[in-house]
């Protein structure tokens, strides 16, 4: 095997650690777990220098995306039978960015939002199979062709196309409304919270849908709703009733989930509640309450 020059290995570096972002992304809309997408990409690194050292890699951005997607296809046909004997209902690992506004991050950060897959997104993408959620997530939120996204799933181009049309199908039957208006989005989760702090039961049905349905995943470690809770007058309850329980001196903070704000509950110092509202129109559609420990602790360990 040909030794790699210093020089080609450290741009290939460079180049790696510049694509990194974007490939962890790709990692967790096929994952839905950002600490197992971050693995992938890892070991990435090591099959792309090991590749080029046998022959140069002209296209990185096109080699990583195959290998990564690759990697994390085959992870989540693994950790399908494990998500199947959860406790409860199973919810994605959310993918924090800061808790700063977005107005006030920097170019590259906005180009890193404007690639998030949204939370809601995340969740519906769990009702695919292995092979149409990566054809969905790399042909229609990667934008990659489908002769690139055959050689990662192992089928011919058309199959492909018939997969992601699949998957397109049930998204659209399952969530025909999806939510797409950030300043919509803001303003109700600043109604939402004021009407939970404040214990306004009636304001804060205000802010539901009638059909609004809460997921609350607590991995059978601590105390969370082992069913979906519908209907608003119910999951305005629940919430309040969650609320009622945080201990004295919780500190509530908004956290930027999958590139839209969410609402963060901070007890000793470690997020312990982190609520990701979707909205449609002017209420909320779906309330999503993260509480299993491990994958908060992912976030209490990210700056």
């Amino acid at each position: 095997m040909p030794e790699q020059v210093p020089e080609r290995i450290d741009a290939l570096a460079v180049e790696y650690d510049a694509l990194r972002p974007r490939m962890v992304r790709v990692a967790y809309a096929i994952l839905g777990s950002r600490a197992e997408a971050e693995d992938v990409v890892a070991d990435c690194w090591t099959r792309l220098a090991d590749a080029d050292t046998r022959e140069p890699v002209r296209d990185v951005t096109g080699w990583l995306t195959v290998a990564v997607a690759r990697g994390a296809t085959d992870v989540l046909r693994s950790a399908r039978v494990r998500r199947e004997a959860y406790v409860g209902p199973w919810l994605p690992e959310p993918y924090v960015e800061s808790g700063v506004e977005v107005t006030a991050l920097d170019p590259a950060d906005r180009v890193n939002l404007d690639e998030s897959v949204s939370y809601a997104l995340v969740v519906l993408l769990e009702t695919l199979s292995p092979a149409e959620r990566t054809a969905f997530v790399l042909h229609d939120v990667f934008g990659l062709g489908f002769a690139e996204v055959a050689t990662v799933v192992g089928r011919t181009p058309a199959a492909v196309r018939q997969l992601a049309s699949r998957a397109r199908a049930h998204l659209a039957a399952e969530a025909p409304r999806f939510e797409v208006d950030r300043t919509a989005h803001d303003e109700l989760l600043g109604r939402f919270l004021a009407a939970a702090a404040g214990g306004d039961l009636g304001a804060l049905v205000e802010t539901l849908d009638p059909d609004v349905v809460l997921t609350s995943d607590g991995g059978g470690v601590v105390s969370a709703a082992r069913k979906p809770v519908r209907g608003a007058d119910r999951v305005a309850r629940f919430v309040l009733g969650t609320l009622a329980k945080a201990e004295a001196g919780a500190e509530v903070e908004i956290l930027l989930v999958n590139g839209a704000p969410a609402i963060g509950i901070r007890e000793g110092g470690a997020l312990t509640s982190l609520t990701v509202l979707t909205v449609v129109g002017d209420r909320a559609a779906r309330v999503d309450i993260l509480r299993e420990p491990a994958k908060l602790a992912v976030v209490n360990r990210r700056p």
